[in-house]
């Protein structure tokens, strides 16, 4: 009879905190910014830090939130990604 109470009362609290948890997920959820996420797709992601921030993450989060110079990316240079960035940054002042 102990291990059946011991069971009832694990199982119980753990349904009490996995509700608790899923609305503490909802309640604080943080939106992303959907420019961050494109700029990062844009970028070309080998992560180099020659942009000055650890990763593309960063630089994409610094170009949004701080308003960075969206030149900075030597390695994508070559292959356009400014002008990407400039289309995705337009496409969002609409």
């Amino acid at each position: 009879m102990v291990i059946l109470y011991s069971a009832l009362v694990m199982g119980l609290l753990g349904l009490g905190f996995g509700i608790f948890l899923a609305f503490s997920n909802e309640k604080f959820k943080v939106e992303a910014d959907p420019r961050i996420e494109k700029i990062i797709e844009v970028l070309p992601g080998i992560n180099c830090g020659a942009c000055g921030y650890p990763g593309c993450e960063g630089y994409a989060n610094a170009i949004v939130k701080k308003g960075d110079a969206i030149d900075k990316c030597l390695p994508g240079k070559k292959s356009g990604v400014i002008d990407k960035i400039k289309e995705v940054l337009e496409s969002y002042k609409k």
